[in-house]
């Protein structure tokens, strides 16, 4: 096999503008600017499968095996190990879209302060196991535990995203001990959500997550970044196209669809009070995120998604929680803003054990 196809390819290309020089010499015709090259469709990449077998991830990967429900299930994870450590270990949840390899960044910048960094794939994503069965939060953050005796930490540091951040409130509100601090980066679930989406069957969940396309889904990913798509970001687009191209697409789609009921049924928004932990809000103040917006007639969900105001009444609902605001910044400011997002997260994590 080449293995040359199995590194993710940057294939974006930036809109050039041609701009003229100043003269003196009277005004020529505009410029014509130059057409952007069309974005790629990946017809020709190698297939990806349900195991993301070749997708490159950032430090090397690990495997957690145990049963759950008679299953035989295999658990990715990433356990970076500082070269000077401070003792404190710090847990990613990455977001439903995602999986632990966009956490590069945040990897690197915590594990050179010292932190030692475990990033999972929860079961259903990335490089773990993909079974066809109900999920919950609550089987997320006993696998989340479970990986954590395996390893050995007892106590640890939360930063979160996204899906991850509803994960992240369930795991501190099921496991409080086991959490010095909560950090909530752009979470699902500061709102209510159920009164305005209507629930969905899990066989039309498929059928749409079938008919995706490269274009669609392009769409969708460059939705949570607004005016910060960046070529690098291209790579989420290339590993949906990769992976639909693969004949284990159906069961991936399928377990897209079981893990969009599990949102649905695991809202946060009544737990948020009842959180005990130190708790950071981080809020990209572009972000305009709805779980579920397609299924809603525009009048129902006008009034949500609105994360500026999400992340101020968060703040007076979560006891002792900070808030952080993002200017200029979308739904995943470790991508977006890495620097600001980092200093935020030191800052926050600095004094809590």
């Amino acid at each position: 096999m080449n293995t040359r196809l199995l590194r993710p390819t940057m294939l974006l290309s930036l809109a050039v503008l041609l701009a003229g020089c100043a003269t003196t010499q009277a005004p020529s015709a505009p410029a014509a600017t130059v057409a952007a090259a069309p974005a790629p469709t990946y017809d020709n990449a190698e297939p990806l499968g349900a195991a993301m077998e070749g997708w490159v991830y950032p430090y090397p990967v690990q495997m957690l095996q145990f049963e759950h429900e008679g299953r035989l299930l295999r658990m990715a994870y990433m356990d970076v190990q500082p070269a000077q450590p401070n003792g404190k270990t710090v847990v990613l949840f990455h977001g439903k879209n995602f999986g632990a390899e966009y956490w590069a960044n945040t990897l690197r910048a915590l594990s050179e302060q010292g932190y030692r960094v475990i990033a999972p794939d929860q079961i259903g994503f990335g490089r773990s196991a993909k079974p066809e069965m109900r999920y919950t939060f609550a089987m997320l953050a006993d696998n989340t535990a479970r990986l954590l005796d395996h390893l050995k930490v007892e106590r640890v540091a939360i930063v979160a995203n996204s899906m991850g951040g509803m994960l992240g409130v369930h795991f501190s509100r099921r496991y409080p001990q086991r959490v010095s601090a909560l950090v909530l980066e752009n979470p699902l679930g500061l709102e209510d959500y159920v009164p305005s989406i209507p629930p969905q069957q899990t066989a039309n969940l498929l059928k749409l997550e079938m008919a995706q396309t490269t274009t669609s889904y392009r769409a969708f990913i460059k939705s949570y970044f607004k005016d910060n798509y960046r070529p690098e970001f291209e790579r989420f687009v290339e590993q949906f196209a990769r992976m639909q191209r693969s004949a284990e697409y159906p069961r991936v789609a399928h377990v897209s669809a079981l893990t969009y009921q599990m949102i649905y049924e695991g809202p946060t928004y009544n737990e948020l009070p009842k959180l005990t932990v130190p708790t950071l809000l981080a809020i990209g103040q572009l972000d305009r995120t709805v779980f579920g917006r397609r299924f809603a007639p525009p009048e129902a969900v006008k009034n949500l998604g609105y994360f500026p105001q999400l992340g101020k009444d968060s703040q007076k609902r979560i006891p002792g929680a900070k808030l952080v605001e993002f200017d200029n910044v979308g739904h995943v400011p470790h991508l977006e803003a890495p620097e600001r997002f980092h200093a935020a997260v030191l800052a926050f994590l600095a004094d809590k054990r």
